[in-house]
């Protein structure tokens, strides 16, 4: 696996330096989750409510142009190819405003949809309200989120291990872990660590 230690603290600082900053503290563990309606590249509306035969969702606030989320990108597709047949299915929404980062434009999204075959929804968050209301800061940034009685709440927030720089050199499978646990009927013992990566691009208000 590649290594990119050097390059990700480069690019973070940059993209952090070029970021409009928005506070909001958004949900919390154990919070119920409003569903939401969004374009995915195919085209098509996507909201939670739209496969009734899922237990929950892997939301995962990402983007094409930040060196984490491209670090992550592979990661993201392996828990979705595990997942998804448990009932947790990834879906992935990006958020930035492409007036500041043009690579995260729709059709650059449905581009990288295609080339790296994203078997997930891949929904853009054009008005960032839905990344608003999560309180998402950073790409990526990882929502667990599972179905009670009809309605979705929060299990788990954060990143998705504990190595961004080399997938190899991971010890702690945050995401794994916390889905397993929900699995067998369990709280996740870690609900929420720290998001690492670049910060999430908004639009002026």
């Amino acid at each position: 696996m590649k290594k990119i230690a050097f390059l990700l603290p480069v690019f973070a600082v940059i993209v952090t330096l070029c970021s409009y900053t928005y506070s909001n503290e958004g949900y919390k563990v154990g919070d119920k989750v409003a569903d939401f309606k969004l374009k995915n590249v195919d085209g098509k509306l996507v909201s939670m409510a739209d496969n009734p035969a899922t237990k929950g969702y892997i939301v995962i606030f990402t983007c094409n142009t930040c060196p984490f989320a491209q670090a992550y990108e592979d990661r993201i597709i392996a828990l979705h190819k595990h997942y998804a047949s448990k009932g947790y299915p990834v879906i992935a929404i990006n958020a930035n405003n492409p007036d500041l980062s043009p690579g995260d434009s729709f059709e650059n999204m449905r581009e990288r949809a295609h080339s790296k075959k994203y078997p997930f929804a891949y929904l853009l968050d054009e008005s960032q309200e839905v990344a608003r209301t999560f309180g998402a800061s950073r790409t990526p940034h990882v929502f667990i989120v599972s179905k009670n009685e009809g309605e979705f709440t929060v299990d788990y927030i954060g990143t998705i291990d504990d190595n961004a720089e080399d997938a190899d050199e991971v010890k702690k499978k945050f995401v794994e872990e916390a889905i397993a646990d929900i699995l067998a009927g369990k709280p996740a013992s870690v609900n929420f660590t720290k998001a690492i990566g670049c910060g999430i691009k908004w639009r002026r208000v």
